[in-house]
């Protein structure tokens, strides 16, 4: 299916419902993560389970897809030396995306600014920086890749700053294609909220700086669910266009995440209705959730496959 339908969608205002996190989702399914790169390997080494998952959510009721690239982030696989592996990793997840898909629907790209990370936990390895021209022509590669792979849009996920995120952001909106901007962001020492891992960079100033790019929706993602309101509020004040939430639930410890005290379907649908109520019409999950949890929304908001 092309991408216009969903246009015309966020055009009208109606609700539009995305699949839940698919690197989760793999692990749950019994696929080894890598210690340096997560999830991404899964698409070399276990295509049937990525594809598994992408049916399963289109199955629950998802209108868009996301192939499996949030990994193969351009900053993370330069560190590692492994530049033209993310080329070629890109092109085999959208492949897989697509041929999951089969039409139904569009295939979103995932495009994240993911540094390396420090082992069992959910911080970056801080010692490593990129010069802006640098960093630029790696977004660039990124983007280009995607495209070139035959995504029908972009998804920025876990933007967090007015620096790497931005940049990555103006590479994608280069394109062409529709990008979907979504952040992530988390409580700083005195309750601010700021961009995830960058206590430097509160979300009321990234807000604007991402709204600025030229991107089609703007969602809190990748974000637990009781800040995702507040956030919703602070994205409300820089930009009126599409608005989108899709939240995580549990704990990362690299390179596996935590499925501790995950939420209830039910019960994110209870936190969508009230996102809706903000202004918010797009819904999903990241890391944490499940086909199950898209079902849900998809039955709430009159998606039910």
């Amino acid at each position: 299916m092309s991408y216009s339908r969903i246009a015309r969608k966020l055009a009208q205002g109606q609700t539009i419902i995305l699949d839940g996190g698919t690197g989760t989702d793999i692990q749950a399914r019994g696929v080894p993560m890598a210690g340096e790169t997560w999830c991404a390997e899964a698409n070399l080494s276990h295509p049937h389970v990525v594809r598994s998952v992408h049916e399963d959510y289109i199955a629950a009721g998802a209108e868009i897809i996301t192939a499996n690239t949030y990994p193969t982030s351009p900053l993370l696989f330069n560190a590692l030396g492994r530049d033209d592996d993310m080329v070629r990793i890109d092109r085999e997840a959208v492949r897989i995306a697509r041929e999951a898909s089969d039409g139904r629907v569009p295939v979103a790209g995932s495009f994240s600014v993911m540094r390396p990370m420090e082992q069992g936990v959910d911080r970056v390895k801080t010692y490593r920086e990129w010069p802006e021209r640098q960093a630029r022509a790696l977004m660039r590669r990124k983007a280009e890749s995607m495209a070139d792979a035959g995504c029908d849009l972009i998804m920025m996920e876990m933007m967090r700053d007015a620096d790497y995120s931005l940049w990555a952001t103006e590479a994608a909106v280069e394109t062409g294609l529709p990008v979907w901007i979504g952040i992530s962001t988390e409580p700083g020492e005195d309750g601010t909220l700021t961009g995830f891992a960058r206590p430097d960079q509160p979300l009321a100033e990234i807000v604007p700086a991402l709204a600025g790019t030229g991107g089609d929706v703007i969602s809190i993602m990748h974000t637990l669910p009781n800040h995702t309101g507040d956030a919703l509020k602070i994205v409300r004040q820089a930009w009126q266009g599409p608005l989108g939430a899709y939240p995580e639930s549990g704990f990362f410890k690299m390179p596996d995440w935590q499925f501790v005290d995950i939420i209830e379907p039910e019960a994110l649908v209870t936190y969508a209705r009230q996102w809706k109520a903000s202004g918010a019409s797009i819904f999903g999950g990241c890391c944490g959730t499940n086909p199950q949890h898209i079902k849900a929304l998809a039955h709430a908001f009159g998606r039910a496959p």
